[in-house]
């Protein structure tokens, strides 16, 4: 089978496409052509609209990645005719007619809970102080401390922004869990990508693990791109 050689990097809320580097790094010395998609998360709409022009001007089929937020993105996104595979980091896996907020409203009894601090103008923040823990607690403190200073205002449309139909329904996927994850807990990625009949790897590992183990991260794509 021919190895698809495009990559589509999708980022979560919360935060850019820049903690992408790594991975990016990692997939281009080893000749992916690799685009980072920089969502304004305003709405689910607006961003696969923005994720939709990048596989547009790409020359073949893609891989495309999500890292939270962005799993609901690239569920929505996928069922563009240049994706060959999704790949989910740590990610959203919703069905039809889920959204983020819908997959969060009930969480589970002992399960960690984000910090996240009441809507200010129809957007969504983390506490600064307690994102490193929750966010990024394996990667260095003045890092940490940088993503908590450098947050994006994440849409209340965005977070509800509902499923169509899911791309992971009629195209392969594969899933990177992330063992030591504080925002969206192990058992829940685990019941997503079971769901969505995806190819399941597993890491140890903060929310951030696309920072802390792109390795990790960077195989699983290369392993979608294999098929």
């Amino acid at each position: 089978m021919t190895t698809v050689k495009n990559v589509v990097l999708v980022h979560g809320g919360f935060v850019d496409g820049s903690g992408w580097q790594p991975v990016h790094r990692l997939l281009t010395g080893e000749g992916y052509r690799v685009v980072v998609v920089q969502n304004p998360t305003l709405s689910l709409e607006g961003d696969v609209a923005v994720t939709h022009r990048a596989l547009d001007a790409l020359d073949g089929p893609a891989v495309l990645v999500g890292h939270s937020y962005g799993g609901a993105v690239i569920t929505e996104a996928g069922r563009h005719e240049k994706v060959a595979a999704l790949a989910y980091i740590a990610a959203f896996a919703p069905a039809k007619g889920e959204s983020v907020g819908s997959l969060v409203a009930d969480p589970a009894p002992g399960a960690p809970v984000p910090p996240i601090l009441p809507p200010q103008d129809g957007f969504l923040f983390l506490d600064r102080e307690k994102f490193p823990a929750s966010f990024a607690g394996d990667i260095p403190p003045a890092d940490a401390a940088f993503l908590a200073d450098a947050q994006v205002p994440w849409g209340l449309d965005a977070v509800g922004g509902e499923i169509t139909e899911p791309a992971w329904s009629t195209k392969p996927s594969w899933y990177l869990v992330a063992a030591d994850d504080r925002m969206i807990p192990p058992p829940v990625q685990r019941t997503m990508a079971a769901r969505a009949g995806a190819t399941v790897s597993e890491t140890p590992g903060s929310h951030a693990v696309y920072v802390s183990h792109p390795e990790a991260v960077a195989e699983l794509i290369k392993q979608a791109a294999q098929g």
